[in-house]
C-alpha cells in the first residue's frame, strides 16, 4: 500500500515477520535491543541519567526527550511476549496489523504498533458508547484499528521512527493508518496514550483529539523519601506515615525483586494475586501464566516486583516495569485483606524506589483519584481518533469538545488540591 509518493508501506500480521533489532531501532532509537540492563537496574539508569560529578550533589531531575528515553512497552520483547503467550492475538481480539514504512537499505524508517479488533476491551479509553450508537443507527463499528500497547494504559510513542528517518515519516505513517483502515473496511482508527509529539501529528492529520487524566508521582529531585514527605502539608505527611505503619503491622515485610532474583515461584505467587484481582475487577483477566514466565525470561532486568510477606510467605505483590525515565506500575494483587497494604505496595514503595534510583516519575496506571492524597499529581493523557463515517464523526467531534472541557475543569480543580505545601 502507498500513502504518499515514493512511500512504501507494508503490514505485518505477526512480530515474527520482522527482526527484533529493526523494530527496536524505531521503537527505542539509541538503545541497543540486545544490550541487557543487567541484574541491577541502577547500572542501566546511571547510563541514562549520567553520574553526578564527584563531590557535587545532583540537582533536580530533568527527563530527557521521550524520543531518546527507553520505553519498555513498545519494545519488540514486550509486544512479542504478549503475542507469543497468546494473550494478544487474533483469537483474543488483537490481530496484529503493524504498519511499517520502508526506509533506506530495506530497513524500516517508521513503524506503528497496530491491531485489528472486533471489540473494545483492554484499552482503557472507552468508546463502547460510540460503537453502540453507530450500530443502533445501522452501522458496523467493528472491526476497528487500535494503535496501542494491549492492556497497557501508559503514555508512550506510537508513531515509532528510526534515527535519521526523513522528516515527514510520522505524517506518512498517520496517512498510512487511514489508508489501512479504508482497505480493511475498518470503521475507525484509535491511537491511545499518546505522547505530545504523536498527538500533534495525528491532530494535524485529521484525527479527533480526546483527553483524560491519570495520577503520576513527579520526582522534584528529592534526596530520599523523607525529603519528599517534607514537601507535603503537615496533615498529609502525618497521614501517610500512619498509613505506612499500619500497612506493615503484624510482621509484614517488603522485598524488591528484579533481574535474576525473580524466580518461577515468585511468578506463581504473583499470578495467583493477579487472577484474583482480575477476576473481581474485570471478570476475565487478560494475561495468562505463560506471559509472566516469558517476561521473567526476556525482560526480568526491566521488571520490579514488589512483594509483601508474612512469616516468609508472599501475601501481596505489585508488578512494575522500569523505563529510563519512569517506573510504570501495572498489576497488583493480594491473598489477604490488609488495611492500607495496597497503597503501601503500589504507591509508597514505588515512590521510594523511584527516588532512590533517580527516576523522574512514577506512572501508577489508570484512574484512581485516591492517589492524589499519596503525593501523585493529575496528568493529562491524550488519544486520537479517525472515524470514516461523516455522521458519526460529527457526533463524536461534538461530544469530544464538551468532554475536553470537563476534563480540563476537573484537572484544574484536582491540581489545586494536591497534598503539597502551598509554596511547593
Amino acid at each position: 500500500m502507498t500513502a504518499a509518493p515514493d512511500a512504501r508501506l507494508t503490514v505485518l500480521s505477526s512480530l515474527t515477520e520482522i527482526e527484533r533489532q529493526q523494530w527496536d531501532a524505531c521503537a527505542n532509537p539509541g538503545w541497543a535491543s540486545d544490550a541487557p540492563l543487567g541484574d541491577d537496574p541502577s547500572t542501566f539508569l546511571r547510563a541514562y541519567h549520567g553520574e553526578a560529578e564527584s563531590g557535587r550533589e545532583a540537582g533536580p531531575l530533568e527527563s530527557k526527550s521521550q524520543r531518546t528515553a527507553y520505553n519498555p512497552f513498545v519494545s519488540y520483547d514486550f509486544l512479542k511476549i504478549l503475542e507469543e503467550s497468546g494473550s494478544a492475538t487474533g483469537r483474543t481480539g488483537w490481530q496484529a496489523r503493524h504498519l511499517v514504512l520502508e526506509g533506506a537499505g530495506g530497513h524500516p524508517a517508521g513503524i506503528v504498533p497496530c491491531y485489528q479488533k472486533p471489540h473494545s476491551m483492554g484499552e482503557y479509553v472507552f468508546d463502547q458508547g460510540w460503537a453502540d450508537a453507530y450500530e443502533r443507527a445501522g452501522g458496523n463499528y467493528y472491526p476497528k484499528l487500535q494503535v496501542s500497547v494491549p492492556f497497557t494504559p501508559a503514555t508512550g510513542p506510537r508513531l515509532l521512527v528510526r534515527d535519521g528517518a526523513p522528516p515527514a515519516t510520522r505524517e506518512i505513517l498517520a496517512a498510512g493508518l487511514i489508508e489501512l483502515a479504508r482497505q480493511l473496511g475498518s470503521s475507525s482508527v484509535h491511537a491511545t496514550f499518546l505522547d505530545q509529539i504523536d498527538a500533534d501529528i495525528l491532530d494535524d492529520s485529521g484525527f479527533l483529539a480526546r483527553t483524560d487524566q491519570q495520577f503520576h508521582f513527579i520526582n522534584e529531585g528529592y534526596r530520599d523519601y523523607e525529603d519528599f514527605l517534607d514537601a507535603l502539608a503537615s496533615r498529609k505527611r502525618k497521614g501517610i506515615r500512619r498509613e505506612r505503619r499500619e500497612a506493615l503491622a503484624g510482621g509484614i515485610t517488603v522485598e524488591h525483586r528484579t533481574g535474576a532474583d525473580i524466580t518461577e515461584d515468585d511468578w506463581d505467587a504473583f499470578f495467583g494475586f493477579y487472577m484474583d484481582t482480575g477476576s473481581r475487577k474485570w471478570g476475565r483477566p487478560y494475561l495468562n501464566r505463560r506471559f509472566f514466565s516469558l517476561l521473567g525470561e526476556r525482560m526480568a532486568d526491566r521488571v520490579l516486583l514488589i512483594v509483601a510477606k508474612r512469616d516468609g510467605l508472599p501475601i501481596a505483590g505489585a508488578l512494575n516495569l522500569i523505563g529510563s525515565d519512569a517506573l510504570y506500575g501495572r498489576y497488583w494483587g493480594a491473598s489477604e485483606d490488609v488495611p492500607f497494604l495496597h497503597f503501601e505496595i503500589c504507591y509508597h514503595q514505588a515512590v521510594d524506589w523511584a527516588i532512590a534510583h533517580r527516576l523522574p516519575r512514577v506512572e501508577a496506571g489508570a484512574q484512581g483519584d485516591h492517589k492524589l492524597a499519596r503525593g501523585y499529581r493529575p496528568i493529562v493523557t491524550r488519544s486520537a481518533h479517525w472515524i470514516a463515517d461523516r455522521g458519526l464523526r460529527r457526533a463524536v467531534a461534538d461530544y469530544l469538545v464538551r468532554e475536553r472541557e470537563a476534563v480540563a475543569a476537573d484537572h484544574e480543580f484536582l491540581d489545586e488540591h494536591t497534598p503539597f505545601k502551598a509554596d511547593t
